[in-house]
């Protein structure tokens, strides 16, 4: 049977417990255990797990004026959004970029995942773009971002294959905004009076080479620049997984959807299917599916990504 072939063949998981499973968390633990090896699929559900909501009270807190202005109601939604200027467009970027990329995740969730792999030998290669592995000291040899970084940015025709740190330019930005950073490097709303919504003009980033507006150095379209740090992150993992391709292995998934599935989730079951002595794992707060031919080395856990790790930790 081909690949394609089995992976359309799918049996579903059971709907969402009200509480972690401790039958799943059982067998993952006990699969943490015996496989001396793990490479960790992330996806936005990890990120979301984290406190990294794109809605709700965090986007009221620091988008409330887009918001009423604009008419949109989330942060992903304000990404996509035509603003009439460039000083308004990187007011709202800015804002995105420090929130979901400079601040530390509200919750411990990554934390609490680097310390179940503190022994053992992992690669992580993830969708996310917040960079939030880092920040929980991941070592970055061991990570990949597909999808790109908040914090870059990449001329947006483009002209060259080079991309920028943004961090101390989207600092002013915010700053000249009304916002405050705290000691803890929290962005903190005017309490006084409404935040600006435009940046000044001489903070707009061009192109150094072609003098074009810059753009985020996220994959949207074959513009997305891979720039060398990107190629070499790309080796690395493709390395890690040949050196691997034999003996147990856990190939763990977490917060991973079904939008691009052939960056974690399809690679994942089949290098599960070639090696007999490797194991699948997911853990999603909404019900997914194995397929049959790897069913029986297969583990599903529906729950709260920080609730799994917590309780995966905890006994």
């Amino acid at each position: 049977m081909s690949s394609k072939n089995w992976i359309e063949k799918y049996i579903p998981v059971s709907s969402a417990p009200a509480e972690v499973p401790c039958e799943g968390i059982q067998k993952l633990r006990a699969a943490l255990r015996d496989c001396p090896t793990v490479v960790i699929g992330a996806g936005a559900g990890l990120s979301a797990a984290a406190g990294f909501d794109y809605e709700g009270e965090r986007f009221r807190k620091y988008f409330g004026d887009f918001a009423a202005r604009c008419g949109f109601s989330d942060m992903y939604s304000g990404g996509f959004y035509r603003y009439e200027t460039l000083e308004e467009q990187w007011a709202f970027w800015s804002r995105f970029i420090y929130v979901n990329r400079y601040m530390d995740a509200p919750k411990p969730t990554y934390r609490r995942l680097r310390a179940l792999l503190r022994d053992k030998d992992y690669f992580v290669v993830t969708t996310n773009v917040d960079h939030c592995f880092q920040k929980a000291r991941f070592d970055k040899e061991r990570l990949f971002y597909t999808q790109g970084d908040y914090g870059l940015w990449q001329c947006s025709t483009p002209c060259h294959r080079l991309t920028y740190d943004n961090r101390e330019t989207v600092r002013q930005m915010v700053l000249a905004q009304g916002f405050a950073i705290d000691a803890d490097g929290r962005l903190e709303p005017p309490s006084h009076e409404k935040p600006r919504m435009r940046v000044p003009s001489k903070l707009i980033p061009l192109c150094p080479k072609c003098g074009k507006p810059m753009a985020m150095n996220l994959r949207s379209d074959d513009a997305f620049v891979e720039d060398e740090g990107w190629r070499a992150a790309a080796r690395r993992y493709e390395e890690f997984l040949k050196k691997h391709e034999t003996g147990k292995v856990l190939y763990l998934e977490l917060g991973v959807g079904s939008n691009t599935p052939g960056i974690i989730k399809y690679p994942f079951q089949i290098r599960t299917l070639r090696n007999p002595d490797a194991v699948y794992a997911l853990v999603n707060e909404r019900p997914q599916s194995v397929p049959e031919e790897i069913r029986a080395r297969s583990i599903a856990v529906t729950a709260d990504i920080g609730a799994a790790l917590e309780a995966l930790r905890g006994a």
